[in-house]
């Protein structure tokens, strides 16, 4: 009997936008009414908190730019570039297509393959994208994995060719991707301070009204319900990937998640259950969650301290909790599991 799951990653919205003790910096603004917006698309509710003047005005433009988006993006509407390339193998795609499509290639390099736009049939397969979870059989996951690769993806200025039998998917970058163009909506539209969340993904502008900074909570992986520990961010991307996201029970007891491993085509189960990656980038963050989760522990912080351009929260199988340096002084555990630092050494 299949049991299937569903869980957030990071905290609701609401509980994401924390009261901050703090508040030795100077208002930023005079205004500081929170105008919110809610919008469900990409398949997941998305909600956006905004203060200053000409937060409706620009809260209406993100709202706008999030339903273009999704229609370019979506693999299932036979009307997206996404959609048409995989039906026709090649094609221009937009703008923004190509810059998600680049980035995943460029983080699909720099994991070894660890991150793979190519597994969409796999996942399908699998169940994930129709809710028809089951474990596929060897010879068909051999099979599609014969079909896929990120490296036979050919980007040249805004056309895309993939062989024959491929299909892609930007599921995995695209809610990154929306939360920094959300951002700089935002700033274009004369917002003062923004918050948003994308089905759990978190990304700020600025600091909260009084100039204090956010504070984000991450859910604790073997107890979805609760919080594992808080982080204090401002103009951050916090971007988390675990393995009791989207997951089912098979009739062999077992949990099977959503994150595939591109080396063997099965949920990738590699020491970790939990990866939140913190940094500038929402895209490069929501690239990071994923890729680093497949590489696992070890690989991992090998990963972090040859690239430092980000922060990471691992959660790890036997529930031990390892952050990173750049956030020693902004991360708080409230959970029952021992934390420890991670440095360059």
């Amino acid at each position: 009997m299949l049991r299937k799951h569903k869980t957030t990653v990071l905290s609701l919205f609401s509980a994401l936008m924390l009261c901050s003790c703090s508040q030795t910096a100077a208002p930023l603004q005079t205004d500081n009414t929170a105008h919110t917006r809610d919008v469900f698309a990409m398949d997941t509710y998305m909600s956006m908190k905004a203060y200053g003047e000409n937060a409706e005005t620009a809260l209406s433009a993100a709202e706008k730019y999030i339903l273009r988006l999704e229609s370019e993006l979506s693999v299932t509407d036979e009307q997206s570039c996404i959609a048409m390339l995989n039906s026709k193998g090649s094609g221009e795609v937009t703008d923004d297509a190509t810059e998600i499509i680049r980035k995943a290639l460029e983080v699909g390099e720099s994991t070894d393959g660890a991150l793979d736009i190519t597994l969409y049939p796999l996942l399908k397969e699998w169940g994930f994208t129709t809710e028809d979870y089951h474990i596929p059989e060897q010879s068909v996951i051999d099979s599609l994995l014969a079909d896929s690769g990120f490296e036979r993806v050919v980007l040249d200025g805004n056309t895309v060719t993939i062989p024959e039998s491929f299909q892609i998917d930007l599921g995995a970058l695209a809610k990154g991707f929306t939360s920094d163009k959300i951002m700089d909506i935002m700033q274009e539209n004369g917002a003062d301070s923004a918050i948003v969340s994308l089905g759990g993904n978190v990304q700020a502008m600025g600091t909260k009204p009084d100039g204090s900074p956010w504070k984000v909570s991450v859910r604790d992986p073997f107890m979805p319900d609760t919080d594992m520990c808080i982080l204090e961010i401002q103009a951050k991307a916090v971007i988390t990937s675990g393995n009791y996201e989207r997951f089912f029970t098979g009739d062999d007891g077992k949990n099977y998640w959503h994150i595939i491993d591109p080396a063997d085509g099965y949920p990738a189960d590699n020491g970790l259950v939990s990866v939140t990656i913190i940094g500038d980038s929402g895209l490069q963050c929501d690239a990071l969650s994923t890729a680093l989760f497949v590489l696992g522990d070890g690989r991992a912080q090998d990963y972090w301290r040859a690239h430092r351009d980000f922060d990471m929260v691992l959660v790890t199988d036997d529930k031990r909790i390892i952050y990173t340096e750049g956030i020693a002084d902004r991360f708080t555990n409230i959970s029952n599991m021992e934390a420890e630092v991670l440095s360059l050494d």
